[in-house]
């Protein structure tokens, strides 16, 4: 169980927070943040606006005012957070839409909010990203795809439906918890959802070294060494191994974990903050 004395809601979080839950007072907020964190038994990471760190962000939110239904999905969501960000910002919310692979983290979510399908009517669907029951496998698209948008995108079992209308994907803490291997194929089945229209982006943040390899100062939750890609090879990645060489441009940084700090054994740890935008 995560220590609560750890939470340390920054400014634009703690009124983010209390904009949505109505809760004003600083103690009752960490009271109630801390009651749904000790049922769902995560980290308090979910309090983190990690698309606030994301350059491409102001870019995401202009997307919506010039394409009709422009869709957003924030993938291996957590507790939402970040796509209700975006909504507060101007994204409308029948438009966005989160996956996990836990559904409890649904009800978690309007829990935390103090929200319900109606006030708060954004999809939610569960799924494995590596499965073909959510997203089944092809090639990205070049032109606009033949199929339709369903009219309400609640109604929807999978991603599949969705291959090459997704105009924004929001993907962080997410990559670094594969293999390499297995980073190159959730890439290449994220590349399927987006739409082939100039300006559509994957965009994230995720554990990241000056050197492609194994984090080896530190063991992940699972007991092995995370695989973190450097700026180069991200974008090595992306640019001939998931999408065809030049229709894509990739932005990759490396960004301390905390500038203010390391961790406790004086390592300094660095998150990639990218994204991938179609030509």
């Amino acid at each position: 169980m995560p220590d609560p004395t750890i939470l340390n809601l920054e400014e634009n979080e703690a009124k983010f927070f209390k904009l949505l839950t109505g809760i004003q007072s600083d103690e009752e907020l960490r009271k109630h943040i801390i009651n749904i964190q000790e049922k769902a038994y995560k980290a308090f990471a979910f309090t983190r606006l990690k698309i606030l760190l994301q350059p491409s962000y102001g870019q995401v939110l202009e997307l919506h005012k010039s394409r009709p239904r422009a869709i957003l999905l924030d993938i291996g969501c957590c507790f939402r957070n970040d796509l209700r960000k975006a909504v507060v910002d101007g994204w409308p919310a029948e438009n966005a839409i989160a996956s996990d692979l836990r559904p409890e983290f649904w009800d978690y979510s309007h829990e935390l909010f103090k929200s319900t399908p109606e006030t708060f009517p954004a999809t939610f669907i569960p799924g494995d990203s590596f499965s073909s029951a959510l997203i089944e496998p092809r090639a990205p698209f070049y032109f606009e795809p033949q199929t339709s948008l369903p009219t309400d995108l609640r109604t929807l079992k999978s991603l599949t439906p969705l291959q090459g209308h997704i105009s924004a994907i929001h993907a962080s803490s997410l990559f670094h918890l594969f293999s390499e291997e297995q980073q190159l194929a959730l890439a290449k089945q994220l590349a399927t959802l987006l739409s082939p229209q100039p300006g559509s982006v994957i965009f994230g943040s995720h554990g990241g070294r000056l050197a492609k390899g194994f984090r080896t100062e530190v063991i992940n939750s699972r007991g092995s060494h995370m695989f973190c890609h450097s700026p180069e090879s991200w974008a090595d990645l992306w640019d001939g191994q998931v999408f065809k060489k030049g229709s894509i441009r990739v932005e990759a940084r490396l960004v301390e974990h905390d500038p203010k700090k390391t961790d406790k054994l004086g390592i300094i740890i660095h998150w990639l903050v990218w994204s991938v935008t179609r030509l």
